[in-house]
């Protein structure tokens, strides 16, 4: 079996092994591959491994030989499913794997909002405090969670743990959901539509998949239904976010911060307004990439194309 991995050096850039998949096959990894790369590196492949590397309607026509496409991410739009279906392909992607990791960065940026730590960290180190006629200095305002609310919009596995992290603060939790479903220990959850999710949060966080009906959802509408206090984080997908209407809301101070982890285009381009906007923490889409989540998706993605290969085919996104 002929295994190609177009795009490896995001999953892998040398702290991994390649070396259960080269035990499936003849295995060829490129770091990185350019759309004009693409149709002559692919050529032959029985099985191709993508991250963000896309394969359309026309790619894959060209590649009579390719049967299995897997997906290192959860999301799968870099992928023609429905080209993939007509053609007897299957796609698979990665479910879950990095969970764990996207709660830690929602917390970290929630708590660095709270007690600014690089910022004081900084004006420490510039001699403010060794300046100051007091013990304790603060140059920015300090934040309590304990007794504030957290709205959540989506509720799967990385919106659920969120919660769990959230009710361990003693933060109140809101969540819009497209169902209203009952978890186990997290009966303290209130479902509420999503203006009243807007009105009421003290911090809001997405965690919902990137559809038409979630294209766009922050926007100035729904930016203006936030509390001036309001703290605004998305590691989600940067579609959720008109960017130019977030901007334009920090640097008013309509909302208090931001906090992001995906944008629109990545790498963002220079003129992008999120990089200069007012009491924005953006970083470079970082919450997936962990070593421990690594390490998982890799053990997954080994693990999807041995159950195809036994005709189990596990993770299954197309038809």
């Amino acid at each position: 079996m002929n295994i190609v991995v177009l795009d490896g050096y995001t999953l892998n850039p040398g702290d991994l092994s390649w070396v259960p998949l080269e035990q499936l096959g003849s295995l060829t990894v490129y770091e990185r591959t350019e759309r004009e790369q693409l149709l002559e590196r692919a050529q032959g492949a029985d099985v191709l491994l993508t991250n963000k590397t896309p394969l359309d309607a026309a790619v894959l026509a060209e590649l009579p030989a390719l049967r299995y496409i897997g997906v290192l991410a959860t999301g799968y739009n870099v992928v023609d499913t429905r080209a993939a279906s007509e053609r007897g392909i299957v796609v698979t992607n990665i479910p879950g794997y990095s969970s764990a990791s996207v709660v830690q960065l929602v917390f970290a940026y929630l708590l660095e909002h709270c007690h600014h730590v690089q910022r004081h960290s900084d004006e420490v180190q510039a001699g403010k405090w060794s300046a100051s006629a007091d013990f304790t200095f603060t140059s920015y305002p300090l934040v309590e969670l304990v007794g504030k609310t957290i709205g959540i919009v989506g509720f799967g596995q990385i919106g659920q743990q969120v919660a769990r992290a959230a009710l361990a603060f003693g933060l109140h939790v809101r969540v819009y959901s497209r169902t209203a479903k009952q978890v186990e220990g997290l009966g303290q959850v209130q479902f509420v539509p999503f203006d009243e999710l807007l009105e009421h949060s003290d911090f809001i966080t997405l965690h919902c998949p990137l559809t038409p009906d979630t294209q766009g959802l922050v926007n100035k509408d729904s930016i203006a239904r936030m509390k001036p206090s309001a703290f605004f984080i998305n590691t989600a997908r940067g579609g959720h976010v008109v960017e130019a209407d977030l901007a334009e809301a920090l640097n008013a101070g309509a909302i208090a911060g931001a906090a992001l982890d995906v944008l629109t285009a990545e790498p963002p381009h220079a003129d992008n307004p999120l990089l200069t906007a007012r009491n924005c923490i953006i970083t470079p889409h970082i919450g997936w990439a962990t070593l421990e989540a690594r390490a998982r998706l890799m053990h997954i993605a080994v693990h999807n194309l041995k159950s195809y290969m036994a005709g189990e085919t596990v993770n299954r996104v197309n038809a």
